[in-house]
């Protein structure tokens, strides 16, 4: 499958088998021999395509999804060429957030050292010009 991003067919495949788990309807429904991921990755596609619309909800995407796997009667499903951005919300770790409070604790004070040398640094050939001006 060409026209299909490896994220947005993970999220998908992720929401799908999700949905499987927690609706015992959805579960016999998914698991349609005549149906596969890749085909339903290119439905979602052909409906966003006609709506017309830049984006679309969650909501609507997971929707098309589910009705792809719930009708028997969807025909003449190809890929379509275009650009999938997903958004995706990173969800960190109690252990991440530390790390990462740290990184940018430790770049904070290391960019001001560098602002606070900078400064001492600029006051230091100040301060020695007007001295040897004063003395000539």
């Amino acid at each position: 499958m060409k026209a299909v991003s490896n994220p947005f067919k993970e999220i998908i495949k992720s929401y799908l088998e999700k949905r499987a788990s927690e609706d015992e309807l959805f579960a016999v429904t998914f698991q349609k021999e005549n149906k596969n991921l890749d085909e339903c990755c290119n439905y979602v596609m052909q409906c966003a395509q006609k709506g017309g619309n830049q984006g679309y909800t969650d909501d609507e995407v997971f929707g098309w999804a589910v009705h792809y796997y719930d009708e028997d009667d969807l025909k003449d499903i190809k890929p379509i060429a275009g650009k999938v951005i997903v958004n995706q919300r990173e969800e960190l770790t109690p252990v991440d957030l530390e790390e990462a409070k740290r990184i940018a604790l430790e770049r904070v004070i290391s960019e001001e050292k560098e602002r606070l040398k900078k400064k001492v640094s600029h006051k230091k050939s100040d301060s020695g010009s007007a001295v040897q001006s004063e003395l000539f």
